[in-house]
């Protein structure tokens, strides 16, 4: 059985994102596979997502430097799961087969490269990892969650420096940034739309746009960046985000 984990709280995201996630992940499995949400909102899910409470993390609701911490709550001592979890951030897009990403690099941290950092930290959007393998990242950060969350800058920083088990990289053309890979540079992205190369497995949307912008063919951005802040809306989204 596969699993494959996503979280939700609070408004930012609807339940609508969860649904397509869902989806996308189960047309794009081969063999048996479970789909769970972590969620303080039941409402509107479809009927086949095994939905669950976030695991609990003691950390303020205020003081922190703002950015997704209660996401280390997967990484949690025992969160019900056994075995191996790929974790997908709502705003991606699966967009091919998952098959291979259960079987790449067995025993490690596997994790995405991320795009605007040379220094090998990895960004969590996509990453797959053992279920109660690093329950100290839960555990320190709760000890001192507001300095910590400072001194880290953010959670993917803090899960690349501190994780214990060896990372391995996804490789880069299964998982492409939509915004840094995808679309095209300026001034092409005026009549060209964001291409899907073969291979692509899932499009990693992060900040903005996001899927339900994109779809629309807007990227918001302060009116000085519009110029080159602009997007196609690419026909292939709509057949994978669905």
């Amino acid at each position: 059985m596969r699993t494959i984990a996503c979280i939700k709280w609070g408004p930012r995201y609807p339940a609508d994102y969860i649904n397509r996630l869902y989806r996308g992940v189960m047309r794009n499995v081969s063999q048996p596979a479970r789909f769970i949400a972590f969620t303080d909102e039941f409402a509107g899910l479809d009927a086949g997502i095994d939905a669950r409470p976030i695991p609990a993390i003691n950390i303020p609701n205020e003081g922190l430097r703002p950015g997704p911490w209660r996401k280390l709550a997967v990484w949690s001592r025992d969160i019900g799961i056994e075995g191996d979890i790929l974790f997908l951030d709502l705003d991606v897009v699966v967009t091919g087969s998952l098959d291979a990403m259960f079987d790449y690099e067995p025993g490690k941290l596997c994790i995405l490269r991320n795009w605007t950092q040379k220094d090998g930290t990895g960004n969590t959007s996509v990453f797959r990892y053992k279920a109660g393998s690093e329950p100290h990242l839960v555990d320190d950060f709760e000890k001192n969650a507001i300095p910590m969350s400072f001194h880290y800058d953010n959670e993917q920083i803090y899960v690349t420096r501190e994780a214990k088990t060896p990372i391995a990289y996804w490789p880069a053309d299964w998982c492409p940034s939509f915004k840094f890979n995808l679309v095209p540079r300026f001034p092409m992205n005026w009549i060209q739309p964001a291409p899907l190369p073969a291979g692509t497995k899932i499009a990693v949307f992060t900040g903005h746009p996001r899927p339900d912008e994109a779809l629309a063919g807007v990227w918001p951005a302060k009116w000085y960046k519009r110029f080159y802040k602009h997007l196609i809306t690419p026909p292939w989204l709509a057949q994978h985000w669905r």
